[in-house]
């Protein structure tokens, strides 16, 4: 322990302990920009300079650890001058029309300028002047990068994919695609995590809500949306009401009232979806001849995108089933075009998606129908549709609530649990155990493969042979992984994989509150709905079991293969051979 004076303030503090935790314990704020704990503490903007006594120069707080005896102090004219100046020099290169920025009033360098009392620009302008392509689901606005790196740590150091690097010398150095590629050209995956961790807006998701409300005014269009199980735990955070306000059944009071014709949920498809992995899974287990195990789940467009692009050896391995999202869309502009007795060309579907990769996923050739038309139109994240919500001026605590239409609004708790790191393995183990052992698995049987841990285990008896499972989030542990997996150390019968720590709940296209994780958050939403729910397995979901019974047949049925299921080498990463 050391002993430390900060603002005439004495404290004892463990040895190590940074300036800025110290200060924070003594509830003493000091502000960051570019500083993320045990990511990005490199004291790069600058911004949490403080003056310790016996120096001249100061300190950056966020990876300064204190020394006993220190007289710290976090406010003095000095320390202010410098803050400023520094701001004001990031914003000499920053385009500052934060009228039109997607993260104004959500902005770390604007909070930080507020603070600062900046109110006016002394330093010459020097806006980059490179532009990304507005086409791609992943924009990176060049003018407002202010270098703080972290996008490059998220990147490298927990999704392992590489794509953000410092490019350039000197004054020049900046941060951009590793190799100077075109992003478009990279092996992104589309996960968005460095949108999420960007203070400023330089990174953000091409916004699709103009295609959406065209669609909306077109008196010839069917307009339908689909809401992923994520968004529940997460679309009231953009207008600061609780989750236990902002339900699933008042966005679809929402999107009934921006002027969709018909709302879905899909955790109706995330029960089709387990239906058919799970079948997958067991032809498999029956039948090992010839076969690659484990078995990964395909639900997450960024892993398979990262399987393609850094593991190409396992793509084979990867469940031929759709995600959620297309199977819905493939079944919207079949089944459902038929009971409505329209041509499918006339019908627009929207998803409502908590993610980035699922634009790309979108627009694969091998997600379109005979006629060549995509089966979803258009994803919109949850982002885009809290500003959809708002351009329409309603005001969401006066929303009603409304139930989603029928027959493809009926979600089991199975499929509510999707969007939690875990769930999609606990979801298809209990509809698995089902159909091995002709009754029902009590409902929380397989519950040891939830929590946020990075990387978990399991062993479980599965019609007399034991079924090894891993489930793995955030794509840093999926790289390791599949490492020790090349290595013989681990093997495993089933994998999941989802791209974004903590599943989709931490997805890229969630609303962001600097500083905070929020997927340990809003998991436990997910799992209290389906304790909750009356329908707690895929396979009891009557309008599953109509579906099958009305038009698919059975599970991997021809016409389940044909609409449900692709082959994921029917389009390629950029650097894919």
């Amino acid at each position: 322990m050391v002993k430390v004076t900060i603002d005439g303030r004495d404290l004892e503090v463990s040895e190590g302990t940074t300036i800025l935790d110290a200060a924070a314990m003594a509830g003493i704020h000091i502000p960051t920009l570019c500083f993320m704990k045990g990511l990005n503490e490199i004291g790069a903007c600058r911004v949490c300079v403080v003056e310790v006594e016996g120096y001249e120069r100061l300190f950056t707080a966020c990876n300064n650890p204190v020394q006993d005896g220190m007289q710290i102090h976090t406010n003095t004219k000095k320390v202010r001058d410098a803050r400023k100046t520094n701001v004001e020099l990031i914003l000499s290169e920053h385009d500052t029309n934060c009228a039109i920025c997607n993260r104004s009033g959500n902005c770390q360098l604007q909070k930080v300028a507020n603070s600062l009392n900046i109110f006016r620009m002394l330093y010459e302008r020097n806006i980059p002047q490179k532009k990304s392509n507005v086409k791609f689901p992943l924009i990176r606005d060049y003018d407002k990068c202010i270098k703080c790196m972290r996008c490059i740590q998220v990147c490298d150091k927990i999704q392992n994919t590489n794509v953000w690097d410092l490019v350039n010398t000197g004054s020049r150095t900046t941060v951009d695609v590793t190799g100077l590629y075109r992003l478009e050209d990279a092996d992104c995956v589309l996960c968005g995590q460095c949108i999420t961790h960007c203070p400023v807006g330089a990174l953000r998701e091409r916004d699709d809500t103009d295609r959406v409300l065209e669609a909306l005014e077109d008196p010839d269009r069917i307009t339908i949306a689909q809401v992923a199980p994520a968004i529940r735990t997460a679309w009231g955070e953009s207008f600061k009401i609780n989750p236990e306000f902002a339900t699933f059944r008042r966005i679809v009071g929402g999107l009934r009232k921006i002027g969709f014709d018909y709302v879905f949920d899909t955790d109706f498809s995330a029960d089709l979806t387990i239906m058919e992995e799970a079948s997958e899974l067991l032809e498999k287990v029956k039948h090992p001849e010839g076969q690659k195990f484990p078995m990964f789940t395909s639900c997450c467009p960024g892993w398979v995108r990262y399987c393609k692009a850094h593991y190409p050896e396992f793509v084979d391995n990867l469940s031929t089933a759709k995600s959620p999202m297309e199977m819905f869309g493939a079944l919207i502009k079949t089944y459902y075009a038929n009971l409505l007795g329209v041509d499918p060309a006339k019908i627009f579907v929207v998803a409502i998606m908590p993610c980035v990769a699922k634009k790309a996923e979108a627009e694969y050739p091998s997600m379109k129908n005979a006629e060549g038309d995509p089966d979803v139109d258009v994803v919109l994240t949850t982002r885009e549709i809290a500003r959809l919500i708002r351009a329409d001026q309603i005001d969401v605590t006066s929303l009603p609530e409304s139930d989603p239409d029928l027959p493809l609004g009926v979600g089991s708790g199975a499929g509510n649990i999707f969007g939690a790191t875990g769930g999609v393995m606990e979801a298809a183990l209990r509809t698995a155990y089902y159909m091995v052992n002709g009754k029902n698995p009590k409902p929380d049987a397989f519950k040891s493969v939830r929590g946020q841990k990075g990387w978990k285990e399991e062993e479980f008896e599965l019609g007399g042979k034991t079924l090894k499972v891993a489930v793995v989030s955030g794509l840093g542990n999926a790289n390791e992984l599949l490492k020790q997996m090349k290595q013989g150390r681990v093997s495993y019968d089933f994998v999941e994989v989802m791209a974004c720590p903590g599943g989709c709940v931490g997805g890229g296209g969630q609303p962001i509150r600097e500083g905070f994780e929020m997927a340990p958050l809003r998991a436990p939403i997910l799992y209290m709905q389906d304790s909750g729910s009356n329908l707690r397995f895929s396979h009891e979901n009557p309008s599953i079991k109509q579906v099958y019974q009305d038009f698919l047949g059975a599970p991997l049925s021809e016409k389940a293969e044909e609409l449900l299921h692709t082959n994921h080498h029917d389009w390629r990463m950029p650097n894919e051979r």
